[in-house]
């Protein structure tokens, strides 16, 4: 299978420098939700009626902000109350997240299966994502938020490839796996490109994964990557290997990686169930 992993390789980069890969395209109602954010004169009735068109975005907007890590006394049951409630910014950028699990799914049951995984993979490391941003960052959470849920986003088109051009893919696990870990980083990068997202989040996907990479300032990519190591703790999964101690972006957040994060805050620990379990549909 060496060569079929070379092969599909190949064909994707080649795709991908000239141009000719399909890149993923966002839900209409996260382009008029992001066209609407870009707009500084922008109401909260005109936003509300935006999400309000696909129900269920409207019920999980109206899920977070009743959730235990946001929530006020009063639960809130308006879509234009809970937009207030978390202000316009974290409102745009939580609805143009969440409103991509529609792209996570497929006629096929293998290739629909394996998205689902990489959803909700996804929405735990955005939920981790916020609680980290939240506890020792002064970055937005919304943005945090939103950088867990692309993390991902260059599977996308690799399983893409795999159902409608090689299905032996398919029927290789393992094989599929290693293509994935090999090209989801660079194709991940090129799609928030094509979808112009800040610069500090088009990083993310192409160096989440690079333990070695050193900056000045605790970044977005540093959240993700502190994120996605401790989802894998105490996992067999391969990054459960890392050593935290050599990882720069623990030094950047004041973590102590002496212990794992559940152990040494217990408060951290709440934080991070209650965002994951308020990501969750």
């Amino acid at each position: 299978m060496a060569f079929l992993i070379e092969q599909v390789y190949s064909d994707i980069i080649q795709a991908i420098n000239s141009d000719e890969l399909v890149l993923p395209t966002l839900p209409e109602v996260a382009l008029r939700v992001r066209e609407a954010a870009q707009d500084p004169d922008i109401e909260i009735n005109c936003l509300g009626k935006i999400i309000a068109t696909d129900a269920g975005l409207s019920a999980r907007v109206i899920k977070v902000v009743n959730s235990p890590l946001l929530r006020s006394s009063k639960e809130i049951t308006d879509l234009n109350m809970a937009i207030s409630r978390l202000g316009l910014s974290y409102t745009s950028n939580l609805a143009l997240g969440l409103a991509m699990e529609q792209m996570f799914q497929a006629t096929n049951e293998l290739v629909d299966n394996k998205l689902r995984e990489v959803w909700a993979r996804s929405t735990e490391v955005a939920g981790i994502s916020h609680a980290l941003c939240r506890h020792f960052t002064r970055l937005k959470p919304d943005q945090a938020t939103l950088a867990g849920l692309v993390h991902q986003i260059g599977i996308l088109p690799v399983l893409t490839y795999a159902e409608e051009r090689d299905s032996r893919l398919l029927q290789d696990a393992s094989t599929l796996q290693k293509i994935i870990d090999r090209l989801h980083p660079l194709i991940g990068r090129r799609i928030l490109e094509a979808w112009d997202f800040p610069a500090a989040i088009v990083e993310v996907p192409n160096e989440y994964l690079n333990f070695e990479r050193v900056s000045e300032q605790p970044d977005y990519v540093d959240i993700v990557q502190v994120a996605t190591l401790q989802i894998h703790a105490n996992t067999n999964h391969p990054l459960a290997e890392v050593d935290w101690t050599t990882v720069d972006a623990f030094n950047k957040l004041g973590l102590d990686v002496r212990q794992k994060l559940e152990d040494d805050d217990e408060d951290l620990n709440e934080a991070m169930e209650a965002a994951m379990q308020m990501l969750q549909s």
